[in-house]
């Protein structure tokens, strides 16, 4: 939700393979109590449930946007992205 009394906050995840931990550092982003925030979650070709957990939480978060690479860059190459 967007508050024009705060400035927005964009918080970047860079995801691959991590089902494991993403839940939990998700709860963690959407439980902070600053109200004007935008989390971007870019993947770099997740074979594992990473990509489902996301649209899972996009579905109840509308600001959170899913980005797709569609060949993997590794780590570097997709935080610079």
């Amino acid at each position: 939700m967007f508050h024009s009394d705060f400035p927005l906050v964009s918080i970047i995840i860079g995801t691959y393979n991590g089902e494991l931990y993403l839940s939990a550092q998700l709860d963690s982003i959407f439980q902070q109590t600053y109200p004007n925030i935008e989390v971007i979650a870019i993947d770099d070709c997740s074979t594992d449930n990473t990509i489902s957990i996301l649209h899972k939480y996009a579905a109840q978060h509308k600001n959170l946007q899913i980005i797709q690479n569609t060949t993997n860059i590794g780590y570097i190459k997709n935080f610079e992205k």
